[in-house]
Order: structure tokens, then C-alpha cells, then sequence
């Protein structure tokens, strides 16, 4: 379902995405580059990539990606000229310690086997390694969380109904209550060999970002 509903949103996926975050997922994706803390030269799996929006600023550091990505339509939009291949994040192919970092950017909730994707980040990180995890989140600040929740669950439906597809732009929103809450997800991350996981939200909680190091001998 999730395949399926990616592969009709993908054509118009980054239009609708910089209308519906006023254009922040950019700077967040950017925050979350930083925080990856990779020098130029290291190789990241991004995992989700979608269109490439993570793997362009990834690029920009001068850093070389591998984008994965569960939705072929998603892989068709993507314009890196990096290499891509279409993956259950739950199986990657690469082999162990095969790459520096890995990112994932607004995906997580996604996935419905969680822990195994991140068991195999651990895998496939060589020990040293990072990894920087965006996705959304729910504002705790009364005002703040009223917008958010107006504009997300009300007015983006209509947008992604306008533009795109609105069942999808109706599941997005929605799909926030699929993300464990932060203390489970650093616990997860920490079974899957990754230590100093570190969580912050961003922007008074619009999204939320993890960064962990994989744990060992660099």
C-alpha cells in the first residue's frame, strides 16, 4: 500500500512538499547533513531517498550517496545521478561495514518492521560510523500544536488533493501515530549496536532528529 501510494504521489511529491512545510524540509535536511558530522570523501546509504532531496545536500558537503527506496515511481523522480536501487529497507544489499553514515529523512513511520531496518543500518555502517534520522513530530506547545494540527491533518489534505493525491496527503499526517515514541526509538537504535543516540526536535517539535555513531573500533 505504501509502495503503491508513493509511486502516484512521486511526479509532484516535491512540489507539494515545499507548499505544505513552507520550504523548512529543506532546512531540515540540511540540519541533519550537518549533524551527520561525515568529512568529504565518506559514502552514506540514504535510505527513502524519494527524489534525491537529502542526497543533493549530501552531494553539496561533498559527501557520495547509495539513495534506496522501496517506491520505483520515487526512483523514476529522483534526478541525483547517484547510485539508486528499489529496496525493503528491512533486507539491504550491500555488504557489512560497507558504507560511513546513513540517512533516512521523513520515513520511519513507514516502515512496519522498524527494528529490522535499524539492525540493518547497524549492519551495514562500519563501527565509528553515523547516522542522522529525520521525521515529523507533534508540537506539545498548546498554540503550536493547534496550527500544526489544523494545517497538517485539515489543509494539506486539500492541497495534496489539489496536486497530487488526496488519500495519500490524508495518510501522511496521519501516519505520525505509527512512529514509537523517542525513548523506545533510541532503545531500538541502541539494540541495533549504536551508542551516544542522541534525540532533539526541531523548531519547537515540527520534526524531530536522531543521530547515533555505531559502536566499535573506527
Amino acid at each position: 500500500m505504501v509502495r503503491k501510494m508513493f509511486d502516484t504521489i512521486a511526479p509532484r511529491y516535491d512540489l507539494v512538499n515545499r507548499l505544505m512545510t513552507f520550504g523548512l524540509d529543506v532546512r531540515w535536511r540540511r540540519i541533519a547533513a550537518k549533524a551527520l558530522g561525515l568529512a568529504p570523501g565518506a559514502l552514506v546509504l540514504d535510505l527513502a531517498c524519494g527524489t534525491g532531496d537529502f542526497q543533493k545536500i549530501l552531494r553539496a558537503r561533498g559527501i557520495s550517496t547509495i539513495g534506496m527506496d522501496l517506491s520505483w515511481g520515487m526512483l523514476a523522480a529522483n534526478r541525483t545521478h547517484q547510485a539508486l536501487a528499489q529496496v525493503d529497507g528491512a533486507s539491504l544489499p550491500l555488504s557489512s561495514h560497507s558504507v560511513d553514515g546513513a540517512t533516512c529523512g521523513y520515513a520511519l513511520r513507514n516502515f512496519t518492521e522498524l527494528q529490522a531496518v535499524f539492525n540493518e543500518f547497524g549492519r551495514v555502517v562500519r563501527p565509528g560510523g553515523r547516522i542522522s534520522l529525520l521525521d515529523v513530530c507533534e508540537p506539545e506547545s498548546g498554540l503550536l500544536r493547534w496550527g500544526d494540527q489544523l494545517w497538517f491533518r485539515r489543509m494539506v489534505p486539500v492541497i495534496g488533493g489539489l496536486l497530487s493525491d488526496a488519500d495519500a496527503y490524508r495518510y501522511l499526517p496521519e501516519s505520525t501515530a505509527y512512529l514509537p515514541p523517542p525513548e523506545t526509538v533510541r532503545s531500538m537504535l541502541r539494540d541495533a549496536g549504536f551508542s551516544a543516540v542522541n534525540h532533539r526536535k526541531l523548531m519547537g517539535g515540527l520534526s524531530q532528529l536522531y543521530t547515533a555513531t555505531r559502536q566499535g573500533a573506527p
